[in-house]
């Protein structure tokens, strides 16, 4: 699986799992860390957590691994590293204090609907 398709079914599990405001940014010709990032917020602490685990869940079904998830507990933010393709599941708060889609805003919005 390339990893387009691997970041575009990333943000439809998260979609399926009623995560808010799913986006998918190419980042191939900006960033030398990787390819795509994916962002999503979740309601509440306890849904960022319900997110992260059933994406994590999902994706080793299909035998995709995360390199490492940084961020677990009460902080608002979950990264999880899948090496070309990060994975930034945020509570509304954190989301709006760190704003990375204006800091990557010059990046290619994939449609994920």
């Amino acid at each position: 699986m390339e990893n387009k398709e691997i970041a575009l079914k990333a943000a439809a599990i998260l979609n399926e799992k009623k995560a808010r405001d799913v986006v998918v940014i190419d980042v191939t010709e900006k960033s030398s860390f990787a390819d795509f990032l994916v962002i999503a917020s979740g309601g509440s602490e306890r849904q960022v957590r319900s997110l992260a685990s059933e994406l994590s869940d999902k994706l080793a079904e299909e035998g995709i691994f995360s390199r490492s998830i940084e961020g677990r507990g009460p902080s608002g933010w979950i990264l999880m590293d899948y090496g070309d393709i990060v994975i930034n599941v945020f509570s509304q708060d954190q989301r709006s204090r760190y704003n990375i889609e204006k800091v990557w805003g010059d990046g290619i919005f994939l449609d994920v609907e």
